[in-house]
């Protein structure tokens, strides 16, 4: 019996490890089909679309199913989804920026609502709190990839002058711009260092945070 009970364990650990898995190569996978259909499905011509391709390869997802998400965004039985912002307050006045993609606006406006509501907070009007942000593209790399004064040196060679906006002690967060590109993402890989990438490289930042 105690066997047994030890297979199940496992079973069941599995099983669920794997709905996790299941359910994040479904998101990247959406991800990489909108970026190749908002723009070419060339990621040396899509910064968007790169990103997403590098956030799919950072969680191991296979090569076939990142190549079948791109040829889904041709088809014509593709589905479609928008982008949506959405501004609110969360306890405390603290301003929140929601951004989804969605094949049903009027449902996940009502769950983005209602996940505002049971935590204490409000959603807001558009334009609410988006100018207490700057929005900006973010690329991390780890901390070991190279010294501080040599990323901060590239971070100021890729921003035209200015200074990168932050780095940690594990990894190096640098702001390479309002209007992120490909060229950007290029130039990591030409410095040999490998891009900690998160579903997409845009970011909101409070305003007065980068140093301009």
């Amino acid at each position: 019996m105690a066997g047994h009970s030890q297979f199940k364990n496992i079973m069941h650990k599995k099983g669920k490890q794997d709905a996790i898995r299941s359910k994040l190569f479904s998101k990247l996978a959406r991800e990489i089909t909108v970026a190749a259909k908002l723009g070419l499905p060339d990621p040396s011509m899509n910064a968007r679309l790169r990103a997403a391709i590098l956030a799919a390869r950072a969680e191991n997802m296979p090569k076939e199913n990142i190549e079948r998400s791109i040829k889904k965004a041709s088809g014509a039985d593709s589905e479609t989804y928008a982008e949506v912002r959405y501004e609110g307050y969360a306890p405390g006045g603290v301003a929140i920026i929601v951004e989804a993609l969605t094949d049903n606006r009027n449902r996940t406006a009502g769950e983005v609502r209602s996940y505002f509501s049971k935590s204490g907070g409000s959603l807001a009007e558009t334009g609410a709190v988006s100018f207490l942000f700057d929005h900006v593209g973010v690329i991390e790399f780890p901390a070991k990839a190279a010294s501080e004064d040599a990323m901060m040196e590239a971070a100021i060679e890729a921003r035209g002058g200015t200074s990168p906006g932050s780095v940690s002690a594990k990894t190096f967060a640098v702001v390479v711009g309002d209007a992120p590109g490909a060229s950007k993402l290029k130039k990591a890989d030409e410095l040999g260092t490998p891009v900690i990438a998160a579903p997409d490289f845009e970011a909101f930042l409070a305003s007065g945070e980068l140093q301009r």
